[in-house]
Order: C-alpha cells, then structure tokens, then sequence
C-alpha cells in the first residue's frame, strides 16, 4: 500500500498526518489525493468513515499554500449537507492548516451572520458552509465567490434528498466556470449523475465502496441489554471506549431530547437533532 508521502503531499502535510498517528492512506485517499492534486475534476463514490475528507481536503490545503497570495479572496468553497458535517470539514481543514498561513471558516445557519460576516472580512482561503447560508452571504454581497479554484460537493446524495438541488444549481452558476470540481458521494443516482455532468470537467470516476455496503473502518457489534439499562450500557461503552464523536439514533424526537438531557447529567456532552431544528 502507498505511503502519503508517495502521493504527492508536501512534507508539511505528511507530518501532520502521521503525528496524527495515520500511516497508510486509504483506498478512496490513495486514489483521490493524486487526482486532486494534479488537477483533475473528480466524482468520488466513498461513505461516511472511508476517510474521503482528508482525500479532497489535503490536496486543497496543499493547492492554497503553494500558490500563496495576498488576496484574502476565498479560493476553496467546499458545501456539506448539514451544520454538523460542515463544522466537521472546518475543523479538520483548521487541524491540517496549522503552520501553512491558510485560513478557514464554516458558514451555516442557526447563529448568527455577524460573526461569520467579520471572519470573511479578515480574509479565509477556504470555506465550508451548507446552501442555504451560503446563499445568504451571497444575496448580502458579504462573500465573494470570483476567485474560487476548487469547489467540493461533499455528500451530495444526502443534499439532494433534502431538497437542495436548487440552491446547488444556484451556487454552481456563482463559481467560475474553470475551477476545479469534486463531488463525492455514496450512491449514484440518475440525479446524481445528472447534476455531475452539469458541471464536472472529464472527472476521473473513483468508487472504492459498493453502493449500500458498510463502510471498511465501521465495525457493527449487537450489545443485548434490558431497556432499563440502555442508558447505562451507552455510558459505560462511551466512557470506556474513550469515544471523541458518537450518533445515536432515537426512535422519537422527544426520545432524542431525553437522552441527549440524561447523557449531559452524565459528563458526556451531547445535543438533539431533529426535524424541528434547521440544517443550514
């Protein structure tokens, strides 16, 4: 198997990485990252826990620090489906930045613009932020989408099911017609190959997960367990297991709320996702 270092990152990046203790790329990375790198438009077929944030977000990071310039102009624009994955992406985008004088920022709804307005005022290479809010900066003139070079859709499956073809289409028509382009996502539909080729270039097609299968780094396990104990059980397991992020799935929105209450009595912060709360 490939080394990072093999693929072409700069030796900034490939510290980075392996102080994070990741020696070996995986599949969708090994593949991507080079493609990426060398300029390439990409449709990318990975689920959630393949690692397929580091395949478009390294070759980016790399990208801005070897083309430094002194507009503070975003050139990266990368759009995620919910608040939650676009903070994700930032931070990790924030973690790997380190050291290379390349600034980031999450744009999406449910806070405030302020903040946000003031971050793009300073001057961020690469943005993360979900379409609707995106949109809102757009409409306010508060962001300028000229100078973009890279654009990602990350998870677009999961965007058109919740209904934001439209604000993608809009988007597409704000970004410079030759910037490079990624989509990823975990199955293909028609529409999904539709909107493809509406704005990729001749991509480089990169499957490394059949359609409906587990992800190679999620392991299932079935804990049989009393519902009296189920909170416990989780407790147990989260604490144990030293677990830095966790989703739980509930069967009923006052469920989620209940527990999300009872785990923060725990020690273990947590919050409520549900279809009362917006998205982006």
């Amino acid at each position: 198997m490939s080394s990072f270092e093999s693929l072409g990152l700069i030796k900034q990046l490939v510290k980075a990485v392996e102080d994070k203790g990741y020696q070996k790329p995986t599949p969708i990375q090994a593949k991507a990252i080079p493609a990426v790198l060398s300029g390439r438009d990409v449709i990318g077929g990975a689920q959630t826990g393949t690692g397929k944030t580091a395949a478009f977000a390294l070759p980016i990071l790399q990208a801005q620090y070897q083309k430094r310039t002194k507009d503070r102009s975003p050139r990266a624009l990368i759009i995620a489906p919910t608040r939650e994955l676009a903070d994700q992406v930032e931070k990790f985008v924030y973690q790997y930045s380190k050291g290379l004088g390349i600034y980031s920022c999450a744009l999406y709804g449910g806070v405030k613009m302020d903040p946000q307005i003031r971050l793009l005022r300073r001057g961020v290479g690469i943005v993360v932020a979900t379409p609707g809010r995106l949109l809102d900066h757009a409409e306010r003139g508060t962001i300028k989408l000229s100078k973009i070079e890279t654009f990602v859709l990350d998870e677009a499956d999961r965007m058109l099911d919740m209904g934001f073809l439209p604000d993608i289409k809009k988007i597409i028509s704000l970004i410079p017609s030759k910037s490079q382009s990624l989509l990823f996502s975990a199955t293909y539909s028609d529409e999904i190959r539709e909107l493809s080729k509406s704005f990729l270039n001749n991509p480089e097609k990169i499957e490394v997960a059949r359609r409906n299968t587990t992800a190679d780094l999620v392991r299932q396990t079935v804990h049989p367990v009393e519902k009296s104990r189920k909170r416990e059980l989780l407790v147990h397991m989260i604490n144990d297991g030293d677990w830095d992020q966790v989703l739980v799935f509930a069967r009923t929105r006052h469920g989620a709320e209940k527990l999300s209450k009872q785990l923060t009595k725990d020690g273990i912060q947590s919050v409520a996702i549900h279809g009362d709360k917006t998205q982006g």
